[in-house]
């Protein structure tokens, strides 16, 4: 069996935490900041993880786990 390819931008924005979780970064933080209220900026800081409903297409894009 030929190896399977792991989709090159699941390696740049997920990471797998100790439990076997996956974490993301938050979308919209990049710009146009100024039209979102404080409340949005604070809750949004840091990495959610993905829900549950997404978990399995998200591994299924990485055949072998994330390093």
């Amino acid at each position: 069996m030929p190896k399977l390819k792991t989709k090159s931008g699941v390696k740049k924005r997920f990471k797998l935490t100790a439990t076997g979780m996956l974490k993301h970064g938050v979308a919209g933080k990049r710009h146009r900041l100024i039209s979102h209220n404080s409340k949005y900026i604070r809750q949004n800081r840091g990495t959610k993880l993905v829900s549950k409903a997404d978990t399995a297409t998200v591994k299924a894009w990485m055949p072998y786990g994330l390093s």
